[in-house]
């Protein structure tokens, strides 16, 4: 059974957040052999596909979304088998709206703020890409809906199986609580390294807290509200404020 648990979880890491890590690894080996300085280069994100026809990049937009969310339809799926009730044992519902909230909202603040400093530092001694969070091109009135929608895909896809899916089947196998917990940190980490090490260290700081919240309160919601928060601070701030600033 342990070795089927394990087994599981590489498999439905392989097609998310696993082969978004061993990218990320082959990028900033990528980044680290260029000519110019790590700090010079520009990680973008959320960029537009077809920025001729808004119309087919919408498209795109809400397909690369729909799609992104497949692995957490499959986690649960797997989960399911063993627990009818999920996903409502990882706390992935709205059983509890209100605590759930207050808790995100805090939670972001917790995280955001100081993320945004080691985000500037590490830029500043050259450890870090710019980050450029928001690409979509034009001004339209769909732009911000879909940085919303990308933000709270992020938020689910990353919640639901980093923390809701592999804490189950990590300690199903029988790993002890912060092998499970620095695991699924180190692997956050790991498929954020294409912005650079600030982003590295600051999701394995991101992802520790995280683990050690679930552990407490066994909800993945606030989890979820936090990140949706944070990549919509992010995305929809950077495409706000950027023309204005010089330091982003």
């Amino acid at each position: 059974m342990r070795r089927r648990h394990l087994t599981e979880t590489w498999l439905v890491l392989g097609v998310s957040l696993g082969s978004s890590a061993i990218y990320a690894l082959l990028r900033i080996v990528d980044r680290l052999t260029r000519p110019e300085a790590l700090s010079r280069q520009t990680a973008a994100m959320n960029t537009s596909v077809t920025p001729d026809r808004p119309w087919l990049d919408v498209a795109y937009q809400l397909a690369g979304i729909a799609l992104a969310l497949v692995p957490v339809l499959l986690a649960v799926h797997l989960l399911r088998r063993d627990d009818p009730d999920e996903p409502h044992t990882m706390g992935f519902d709205l059983r509890r709206p209100g605590p759930d909230l207050l808790r995100g909202l805090a939670l972001a603040a917790v995280v955001g703020i100081p993320g945004l400093g080691l985000y500037l530092v590490a830029k500043a001694v050259g450890l870090n890409t710019t980050v450029a969070a928001a690409n979509l091109v034009g001004a339209a009135w769909f732009t911000v809906p879909l940085l919303v929608l990308a933000a709270a895909q992020n938020a689910v896809l990353e919640e639901t199986i980093m923390v809701g899916y592999l804490f189950r089947r990590w300690s199903e196998a029988g790993w002890g609580q912060w092998r499970v917990i620095v695991t699924s940190a180190v692997i956050r980490g790991t498929y954020h390294l294409y912005q650079g090490f600030g982003g590295f260290v600051g999701n394995i700081v991101m992802g520790l807290l995280f683990g050690w919240l679930y552990t407490r309160t066994r909800r993945v919601m606030p989890l979820v509200v936090a990140h949706t928060v944070l990549d919509v601070v992010a995305f929809v701030g950077y495409s706000l404020v950027k023309p204005h600033v010089s330091w982003l």
